[in-house]
């Protein structure tokens, strides 16, 4: 029987890859699997080695702070690769922790054929890791054509596959009456998966619902949470004194709410795709400790955060960073764009023109899938 060991190191990873693997798994059952992973892989009957929690940092000085309990958790994953000895190592996003663990097993195991999923983004910052990468590196998985360059110049095999998020999925539609009223508008809130953006956004984003709620009383504010993180957030918000707020983490509901609302609120990352692709307005929201922001600011060669912006070199979508990232410039951006529908329409068409760009010819995962499936024959 064939191997996999799926390498994931954050919520949004768990759920790029499982979009893989359920196609993977359809195609060809007969494949044993092992994982770090989260409750996306957990639903596919693939059980991880620890909880994803462990190795979910985020921002240079946390990854500091950490620093010794990464190393071990890195170190005891190369030992499990190695004993569970899989045809292939998947690996999917999160390069600081997961490129570290292939690199080791590549030296351990030359045998295990490594495929990489969702490049690092060497056009942000460090081009010259892409050197590195060779050495232990079988294959990269594209997420945007634009990335090809890159690799292609160091002679690394890769492929553009597209973006996952951007597939379309049908699912059965659940009645959503029991949780949204259909009186009142939806605005969905996006505070992140990693505790530490939570930490960070949610006090922010609960004093906007506030000032909303003084000038309002028509709007309902849903917060797209992580089963990881779901319980934390209910705990912070049941004890505000606030009716029109609801928290959602099912993915199915999560989608359902998306497609009904009238705008978004989005910390900065691949959530921002999905809400393009409902074809919903938003803004982008994004804050770190002020070190880590001053760090970022000395190493990125980029002027923005969000990757609708950066692919089209030109502000389609606001982003509120670091300072402007408050309830009063989030509170005075949303009611702007409230304001004047024809802003609104214009940006879901510019992103829509965006998203033709990046998707792929077929399924994103079928071509994941594929390349993953030509690997275990080989």
């Amino acid at each position: 029987m064939k191997k996999i060991f799926i390498l994931t190191g954050e919520p949004s990873g768990d759920k790029l890859a499982s979009k893989v693997i359920f196609k993977l798994k359809k195609n060809d059952p007969n494949i044993e699997y092992s994982c770090v992973g989260g409750t996306h892989l957990n639903s596919l009957g693939i059980k991880s080695i620890f909880d994803l929690k462990e190795i979910t940092y985020i921002g240079f000085t946390s990854v500091l702070l950490n620093i010794f309990k990464i190393k071990n958790k890195i170190n005891k994953t190369v030992e499990e690769i190695i004993r569970f000895n899989p045809d292939v190592l998947f690996s999917v996003d999160s390069p600081d922790f997961t490129l570290r663990v292939a690199e080791k097993v590549k030296k351990l195991n030359n045998k295990i054929q490594t495929v990489h999923y969702v490049a690092p983004q060497v056009w942000v910052w460090r081009e010259g890791r892409v050197k590195k990468f060779k050495k232990f590196l079988d294959h990269i998985l594209l997420l945007f054509d634009f990335e090809k360059k890159y690799f292609d110049k160091e002679s690394i095999p890769n492929t553009f596959v597209g973006h996952p998020l951007l597939e379309q999925e049908s699912k059965n539609k659940i009645d959503l009456s029991s949780i949204i009223s259909n009186e009142k508008k939806i605005i969905s809130l996006f505070p992140g998966s990693r505790s530490s953006e939570v930490d960070l956004l949610l006090p922010i984003l609960i004093d906007f619902i506030n000032m909303m709620n003084k000038k309002f009383n028509n709007f309902t504010f849903v917060l797209h949470v992580t089963d990881e993180n779901k319980n934390s957030i209910i705990d912070k918000v049941k004890n505000i004194n606030l009716e029109n707020i609801e928290v959602i983490s099912d993915e199915n509901i999560k989608k359902q709410i998306l497609n009904k609302s009238i705008f978004a609120v989005s910390k900065s990352g691949t959530i921002s795709l999905e809400i393009c692709n409902a074809k919903v307005p938003s803004i982008i929201i994004y804050k770190m400790n002020f070190l880590n922001f001053l760090i970022v600011k000395l190493l990125v060669k980029i002027k923005f955060a969000n990757i609708i912006n950066i692919i089209n070199n030109k502000e389609i979508i606001p982003e509120l960073i670091q300072n402007e990232c408050n309830a009063k410039e989030i509170y005075n951006s949303v009611i702007y764009f409230l304001k004047n529908p024809d802003l609104m329409k214009k940006q879901i068409r510019d992103c829509e023109e965006t998203l033709t760009k990046i998707r792929s010819k077929s399924s994103s995962s079928d071509e994941a899938a594929s390349v993953l499936t030509k690997f275990l024959i080989s």
